[in-house]
C-alpha cells in the first residue's frame, strides 16, 4: 500500500517562501512519477507541478518561475520549493504518485498553505 506524507505547509506573508516535502513508501519510488496538486476552498483540485521518473518537469502557468519541483530517489522524497508566494496560492497542497505525470493514483492527506496579503 502506497503511503504519501506531506510536510512543510504553514502561514507565510506574500512574497515569502515555503518548501513542501513528501515522503513516500510502499512502492519503488524511482519507478513512479510524482506530483503536487492543490485545492482552494470552493474550487476543484488542480495540478501545480509534476516530475516524471526521468526528471522531466511540468508546471501550471501560474507558478512557472516561482515554484520548483524536485525529487530525491535515494530518500524517497519529492519537494516543492515555493518562492514569491501570492495570496492566490493559498490552498491545501497534496502529494501524488502514479505511473506517469497524467495518471496519478495515490494521494497524501494534504498540507495547508496560507499566504497572507
Amino acid at each position: 500500500q502506497v503511503q504519501l506524507i506531506e510536510s512543510g505547509g504553514g502561514l507565510v506573508q506574500a512574497g515569502g517562501s515555503l518548501r513542501l516535502s513528501c515522503a513516500a513508501s510502499g512502492r519503488t519510488f524511482s519507478s513512479y512519477a510524482m506530483g503536487w496538486f492543490r485545492q482552494a476552498p470552493g474550487k476543484e483540485r488542480e495540478i501545480v507541478a509534476a516530475i516524471s521518473r526521468s526528471g522531466n518537469t511540468y508546471y501550471r502557468d501560474s507558478v512557472k518561475g516561482r515554484f520548483t519541483i524536485s525529487r530525491d530517489n535515494a530518500k524517497n522524497q519529492v519537494y516543492l520549493q515555493m518562492n514569491s508566494l501570492k495570496p492566490e496560492d493559498t490552498a491545501v497542497y497534496y502529494c501524488a504518485s502514479g505511473s506517469n505525470i497524467v495518471t496519478m493514483d495515490s494521494w497524501g492527506q494534504g498540507t495547508q498553505v496560507t499566504v497572507s496579503s
